[in-house]
């Protein structure tokens, strides 16, 4: 009965390890997405005209959401 304890928890462990091992992969693809998000942002801030586009994408959201309602300038709308 022992024998059955010990292996059923070698088993336990073995699977917590991979999950483990799983998620730390995981932690490290999104922090490597949000660095080339991040750098493709300032890439985009350093062009010509960066701040004439995104007036003209206020204007474009403020006219989809219609009267009544106000976009601020993080794209949330306030009414």
């Amino acid at each position: 009965m022992k024998g059955q304890k010990q292996s059923r928890i070698d088993n336990v462990e073995k699977r917590l390890a991979a999950m483990t091992r799983v998620l730390q992969e995981l932690i490290n693809e999104v922090q490597n997405t949000k660095t080339i998000a991040l750098g493709v942002h300032q890439t985009i801030k350093e062009m010509p005209d960066y701040e004439e586009a995104i007036e003209k994408l206020k204007e474009k959201a403020a006219g989809e959401h219609g009267e009544g309602e106000e976009v601020i300038s993080d794209g949330k709308i306030s009414e």
